[in-house]
């Protein structure tokens, strides 16, 4: 895979998950709403920084391995200033938690779609 096709991925399924969204969104208005107010909350700046709050949403979802969530909070952790040094550092405890699964994921989904944004910022 190249680093053209690697970037057309990940851009692909941040469209693919806020189209999801939005359909169940339009289907079920009452639980979008619902989920989107919890999670809104959840995020917000507290006794944790938003960026703590996105580099913990990165590691479970590394350990999960939920495809759409590492690229929505690899997104969000560079959004909210988080270094390259930071996030690796997040996915390493991760993967000393979960294991090769998590590893796999980390110097794959996570470096791919970590230099496909920051390219997007310059």
């Amino acid at each position: 895979m190249n680093q053209h096709e690697s970037e057309s991925i990940i851009e692909s399924a941040l469209h693919e998950y806020k189209a999801g969204i939005g359909i169940f969104s339009e289907k079920m208005p009452g639980i979008a709403a619902k989920y989107n107010e919890f999670t809104e909350e959840c995020f917000k700046k507290g006794a944790l920084s938003e960026k703590d709050k996105q580099l913990i949403a990165l590691g479970i979802s590394v350990n999960t391995q939920d495809e759409y969530c590492i690229i929505y909070h690899i997104k969000g952790c560079l959004d909210c200033g988080a270094s390259e040094e930071e996030i690796l550092e997040a996915v390493g405890v991760t993967a000393a938690f979960g294991g090769g699964a998590a590893m796999s994921q980390a110097v794959t989904l996570v470096l791919q779609a970590m230099e496909e944004f920051q390219q997007m910022k310059h």
